[in-house]
């Protein structure tokens, strides 16, 4: 058993998380004369490391990820899905939204396609907020970042959230919510497309891959020179003041301050590191991530086109509703994971 614990602990540390890669960077820049004492040091340093190890994984969860979905394109995952029926559908619907795009946004087109092709409205809401939340990147890079056990939790009540958040709407009844444009479409019956082979799966993965990397890294800079910032120059006890324990509203002011933010899970990492080492909670730090991924303002106005207010505000409800709750169970099980 010590033995495993002590492999498992390198894959975590030296390869999910790259702690050599961070040796490397830090006698290298000492070398050039750099004090990694310093607040300029500290940043050059943190930005160096967290930019080169995320990006090494990104485009290696997403040529993995890219490929596995070529197995479920959207009209094959819209026929597996219309086969359950219930609240097996909502969970079906919530583990397909793993292997689907990383953020919000790009999964309303989806949503939409299987809104039009009469899924029931529960599953699809199930689908879109499983899909930017929680995903087989964000399990492998969680991992490198915070652990194991932080990792694993944090999709489980994702996952969670995505499936009683659809199984909810669904029960509420609110398909005349849903604009008239997609309604009156009518259920697709687009043939399944040719079985792809091995060499052209490799290609699609690849080229998902660039595709999403251009897309992508943008936010991963953005977020690791956000990470840096707090990390080296924002006093740490102003972040406990403010998302530490000390402060009983730090959930619910993570959230509001996350909802209005558009980046995926690849960008808030290095943010959220920077604010769990600062003294933030842990269910401060994740709550905060879960309203940036899931309920970013570009994907809400996108969602609008697509169903009425009535609905928009009650998928805005349940999401928010949802993620608090997970953010104070966390902060009350914190020693559990930390």
């Amino acid at each position: 058993m010590e033995t495993m614990r002590l492999i498992w602990d390198f894959i975590q540390n030296q390869i999910l998380g790259m702690k050599w890669l961070n040796d490397v960077i830090g006698a290298g820049l000492e070398k050039l004369g750099i004090d990694l004492a310093t607040r300029f040091g500290g940043t050059v340093c943190f930005f160096l490391y967290d930019t080169i190890k995320i990006t090494v994984l990104l485009c290696f969860l997403i040529f993995v990820i890219s490929y596995i979905q070529s197995y479920f394109p959207p009209e094959r995952s819209r026929r597996i899905l219309g086969r359950c029926h219930g609240f097996p559908a909502n969970m079906l619907a919530a583990l397909l939204g793993t292997v689907t795009p990383f953020c919000s946004c790009s999964s309303i087109p989806l949503f939409i396609g299987f809104t039009r092709a009469g899924l029931p409205l529960g599953v699809t809401f199930s689908f879109l907020i499983s899909s930017p939340m929680v995903d087989l990147g964000s399990l492998v890079l969680l991992t490198g970042i915070f652990g194991t056990r932080i990792a694993v939790a944090y999709v489980v009540v994702g996952l969670v959230l995505a499936v009683f958040g659809g199984f909810l709407i669904e029960k509420l009844r609110m398909e005349d919510q849903v604009e008239d444009f997609i309604r009156k479409t009518g259920a697709c019956n687009a043939t399944e497309l040719p079985e792809l082979t091995g060499r052209e799966r490799l290609i699609y993965a690849k080229e998902q891959m660039a595709e999403t990397f251009r897309k992508v890294f943008p936010y991963v800079l953005i977020g690791v020179g956000a990470g840096a910032f707090i990390h080296n120059w924002i006093p740490e006890e102003w972040i406990q003041k403010i998302l530490g324990d000390g402060n009983p509203a730090g959930v619910i002011l993570a959230v509001l301050a996350g909802v209005p933010m558009y980046a995926d899970i690849f960008g808030m990492v290095p943010v959220a590191e920077a604010l769990l080492a600062k003294g933030a909670q842990l269910g401060t730090v994740l709550a905060f991530m879960m309203a940036v991924t899931t309920l970013s303002l570009p994907s809400v106005i996108m969602l609008r086109k697509a169903v009425k207010p009535k609905l928009l505000a009650l998928f805005v409800a349940v999401c928010t509703g949802g993620i608090m709750m997970i953010g104070y169970l966390f902060n009350l099980f914190q020693n559990l994971f930390i």
